[in-house]
């Protein structure tokens, strides 16, 4: 693929406004009204591409141009500019009627040599020497230029311009006043003469000022689509954030470095588009950047060039007070020069009162030019300085100390301060944040002798790439130090948090060997704390994926962990094994939530005590999803789960975030917003199994069984659960089988009318224990009740969450029934069938699945209003493509003798605005596939008719809509698809299982 890359924009991008002004001023001009407009603005901002592209526009309008320029190349020039715009009028055929100029025409030989020298040009009293006389001359030859059409006279780079040239533009925007002269000035915006006199003209009102400011965001997509000759969509999203950050949004940098960028192979153009190999972050600054840097640090001086030079060794930003005494100079002259860098647009004050280089790069250049002894020199200065300024270096002048040891070549220094920088972002910002500055200090203190301090740094970072969910590089990270130089105690910590890491990664094995070798590594004289730690760890591993009765073996060692701490029934252990007590208590309440509700509700409060706000520790931010996840059980609120998927998101906890995805999926199953589930599910899944969190993919994939069961979809369920296995997981485990057995399994079963195996899974459910969250226990009430058992009082566990206590209520609802046909008795039975609607609203699937099995005993027993309920049930399922539960409703009306509605095959899966414009059923489904952006093949190979087929129901859906094209049909099959209940009702006619991504990308 052969790609002529352009190294200017091709055309003029973000100028939209200051092009209007332009060309409203030329409009003026031609019509005899004159007036001034200076475009000020820094380096490379496009001041002259904008006056370029006036002076296009003002050729093409058949408006006279004269442009001349400021130069400070070569030998002085007085009033060069305007012989230069002189001359390039006089290059076209001559106004006519020079003679009409009279005495000034001669004043004008002072710039033009040979109407100096003709005697025709020679009037008495001339005078060739008065800046005055020659400013009317040029005024005057400029409107005899611009006669009929006006006159462009383009001044660029008035910067550059001689005191003479500028008095002579003075005087002539105080005089343009009814001339047909359009007066264009391009100026750098820095302090001088020139834009002072822009300044002045503004305030006058003698002139317009035009500050040129940099591109915004899309701006600079559109220049770099300009320059690479693609759409704006097709630049790459690290491209355009290097752009930004190295240029600021100045055009001439971005082009510059866009082009550094393809000429070192790292922007590379490829049959898919434009394509990044490699960092982005470490391309060699242009010359000409580095140069125009240079050039604009020494107008500033010696001492000035030595202040920017002493903040450029500190940083992109740097403390003016530092840099004033690393340079030697005084409080006021360090505000002078650093003001003089701000007119200069090289540096820039942020909101903290620091200063910035307006381009980070400037740093770099600056601090290139200095030779490496004074960089050293100037580094350590720096770094005395602000160590004395802030003892124990608080904030971030704990990470900047520690660049500058670095550039001081003290690299165990800056090893120890980047540590303690990254341990502090683990704990306040969250582990994305802390990982890059872990790693580096792993790197600086590889060869210091100081066991410690490699040990924290290591510890540190594992912690971080764990919690970040990078397990896989925190295991191959972790392998090979625990053989290294480190003690016998120090090898068995790193086990530890290998352990941990293999948790995550669902690699539960691989982590209870971790901590056998640890063991082994501290044998008999191991203190406390270190075996607590270990007890700890295996605790969490037996809960998650032990075997045979791992609830009985995690709470043994989770006892054994907080028998070992310091008085443990305390909510303060001893200093250093806060997380050791959070990771025990866990255990025992996960263990006896089921069993001893009361005490495993004191287990997490002394949890919750162990992890106070304020800190983003692992603990901290993992016991808040455990108390969210308790609300959103027990009262199905879910903005507490919200609350720690937002947080986990912000801070780059990925462990967290997906188990926070998992619980809210089962939030939003319970609600009956399937839709919803699916794509977040889908979503979560494929990114914890990119990253290889095992143990989170573990949980996303029993709340997916538990999604295929509540819409009635039992190969979905299967294909999870073989999906569960083959991950190495069991269906049976007690941290698995409520919710597969409860929530999924005898939920299915219900709407598949199988009771006897609902029973089943009752029975196992009840074998894995009685967790709240598995939700089967108001299920096996009503079962019971509904088999003519009378279970007694709702138990505690029954009545436990809103799920649970919805199911109950039905129950209740048909053991009053069942009283007898006495008034008061119907009474009751109908006043605890509406109780029971009301505790089940939120559940929509629930409440129509309970209807229809309390329908029956209405019927049987004769009270309430159960045909009304069986009607409301069968729309509902048969809406929801649910069609063994539907097609019980109906049979159940048909015993009532009730009238049935007919379902006949197809009409009614037809939205009614679809059926008005004539779209059979054959059509409907051809557009809901369409929605997917399917091709004729594929739509035919779904519903079994050929591509020819598939392609004359996309011609007629096309001229029955009135749509443009198949892209705008695929549209209009979207908008029908979002309609969760429409598109269950084509899965269901179709035969077709639709998969969460597809829902996903058809809505």
């Amino acid at each position: 693929m052969c790609v002529v890359m352009n190294t200017r924009a091709a055309s003029l991008i973000g100028r939209s406004m200051e092009l209007r002004l332009l060309d409203e001023s030329l409009a003026n001009v031609a019509a005899g009204r004159g007036a001034a407009v200076f475009l000020l603005g820094e380096t490379g901002i496009g001041r002259t591409r904008l006056a370029a592209e006036v002076h296009r526009r003002a050729g093409a309008a058949g408006i006279q141009v004269l442009r001349g320029r400021g130069s400070r190349i070569g030998p002085d020039a007085p009033l060069r500019a305007f012989t230069e715009a002189l001359f390039s009028g006089l290059r076209e055929p001559a106004p006519p009627g020079l003679t009409e100029l009279g005495p000034y025409l001669s004043v004008l030989g002072r710039l033009v040599p040979h109407w100096r020298d003709d005697p025709a040009t020679q009037h008495p009293g001339s005078d060739g020497t008065s800046v005055i006389v020659l400013a009317e001359a040029i005024l005057r030859f400029a409107a005899l230029a611009g006669r009929g059409q006006g006159c462009l006279l383009l001044l660029d780079d008035l910067q550059d311009a001689d005191p003479q040239t500028l008095a002579v533009v003075e005087y002539l925007i105080d005089n343009l006043a009814g001339q047909p002269v359009l007066l264009i000035c391009t100026v750098r915006d820095e302090p001088g003469a020139a834009t002072d006199l822009a300044e002045s003209s503004c305030r006058r009102a003698t002139g317009t000022l035009v500050r040129l400011s940099p591109f915004n965001r899309p701006d600079l997509r559109r220049m770099a689509a300009s320059v690479l000759g693609a759409d704006p969509t097709a630049v790459p999203d690290s491209v355009l954030d290097r752009l930004w950050v190295d240029s600021a949004g100045n055009p001439l940098l971005a082009e510059e470095f866009l082009s550094a960028m393809v000429s070192s192979g790292t922007l590379v153009a490829e049959e898919s588009g434009w394509q990044v190999h490699g960092p982005l972050v470490s391309r060699p600054v242009p010359a000409s950047a580095a140069r125009r840097v240079a050039a604009d640090a020494g107008r500033l001086g010696p001492l000035g060039l030595q202040v920017l030079s002493a903040g450029a060794v500190i940083g992109e930003r740097f403390p003016l007070a530092v840099a004033r005494v690393v340079a030697g100079v005084n409080d006021h002259q360090a505000e002078q020069y650093a003001r003089a860098a701000v007119d200069q647009r090289l540096l820039r004050m942020d909101n903290t009162g620091w200063y910035a280089f307006v381009h980070p790069f400037a740093a770099g250049v600056l601090q290139n030019r200095l030779l490496p002894k004074a960089r050293v020199e100037l580094a350590r200065r720096a770094a005395e300085e602000i160590e004395a300024r802030r003892p124990g270096l608080p904030g971030e002048w704990c990470e900047l100390v520690a660049g500058l040891r670095l550039q001081t070549g003290d690299r165990p220094a800056a090893g120890r301060l980047l540590t303690e920088a990254g341990v502090r972002i683990l704990q306040d910002m969250g582990p994305h944040a802390a990982v890059d500055r872990l790693e580096r200090a792993r790197q600086l203190l590889r060869d210091d002798p100081d066991d410690a301090a490699r040990l924290r740094a290591l510890e540190a970072l594992l912690q971080a790439l764990t919690d970040s969910g990078r397990v896989r590089q925190a295991l191959a990270l972790g392998a090979g130090e625990t053989d290294g130089d480190f003690s016998a105690e120090d090898r068995a910590r790193l086990c530890v948090r290998q352990a941990w890491s293999a948790l995550v990664a669902g690699r539960y094995s691989l982590g209870l060997t971790h901590l056998a070798t640890a063991r082994t590594l501290l044998g008999q004289g191991a203190t406390p704390a270190a075996t607590a730690a270990i007890d700890a760890a295996e605790a969490n591993l037996q809960l998650q994926g032990g075997t045979g009765d791992a609830f009985a073996a995690a709470e043994t060692s989770a006892r054994r962990a907080l028998a070992a701490l310091h008085d443990p029934q305390e909510a303060t252990p001893q200093e250093g094994t806060a997380d050791v007590a959070c990771q025990a208590w866990y255990v025992l309440g996960t263990v006896l939530r089921g069993r001893e509700p009361t005490e495993a509700a004191i287990c997490f409060a002394r949890m919750r005590r162990l992890a106070p706000d304020g800190r983003t520790s692992r603990w901290r931010v993992f016991t808040q999803l455990l108390l969210a996840t308790e609300a959103s059980t027990a009262t199905e609120d879910d903005v507490p789960l919200r609350r720690v998927l937002e947080h986990a998101d912000h801070t780059g906890a990925a462990v967290v975030r997906y188990h926070a995805d998992a619980m809210l999926a089962l939030h939003e199953v319970r609600a009956g917003d399937t839709t919803a589930a699916s794509v977040r599910l889908d979503a979560a899944l494929a990114g914890a199994e990119k990253l290889g969190l095992g143990h989170a993919v573990r949980e996303l994939r029993v709340v997916t069984a538990v999604l295929a069961a509540h819409r009635g979809r039992g190969r979905d369920l299967e294909d999870a659960l073989v999906r569960l296995r083959e991950g190495g997981h069991k269906a049976d485990h007690p941290r698995n089988a409520p919710l597969l057995h409860g929530m999924a399994g005898v939920f299915l079963a219900l709407l598949d009318e199988n009771r006897e195996r609902a029973l089943q899974q009752v029975e196992r459910a009840r074998a894995a224990g009685d967790a709240p969250e598995g939700g089967w226990q108001g299920m096996a009430r009503l079962l019971a009740v509904l088999d003519g058992d009378d279970p007694g009082p709702a138990t505690a566990s029954a009545l436990a969450t809103p799920w649970n206590r919805a199911f109950a209520l039905f129950a209740d609802a048909i053991r009053a029934g069942r009283a007898g046909g006495a008034v008061l008795a119907q009474a009751d039975a109908g006043r605890a069938m509406a109780a029971a609607e009301r505790a089940a609203g939120r559940y929509p699937t629930a409440l129509h699945l309970c209807r229809r099995l309390v329908a029956e005993a209405a019927l049987r027993d004769g009270w309430g209003d159960p045909e009304a309920w069986l009607r409301e049930a069968e729309d509902y399922f048969h809406g929801a493509g649910m069609s063994i539960v539907a097609g019980a409703c109906r049979a159940l009306l048909r015993q009532a003798g009730a009238p049935v509605r007919q379902r006949r095959s197809g009409s009614t899966r037809v939205p009614a605005p679809m059926r008005a414009l004539g779209v059979t059923v054959r059509e409907y489904e051809v557009l809901m596939l369409l929605a997917q952006r399917l091709g004729n093949r594929s739509i035919a190979a779904r519903l079994h008719i050929s591509p020819r087929t598939a392609e004359k129901h996309v011609a007629s859906l096309i001229t029955k809509t009135g749509v443009a094209g198949r892209d705008a049909l695929g549209d209009v099959g979207a908008r029908s698809v979002r309609d969760a209940d429409s598109m269950r009702a084509v899965g269901a006619a179709v035969d077709v299982q639709y998969l969460p991504g597809e829902v996903a990308r058809a809505g």
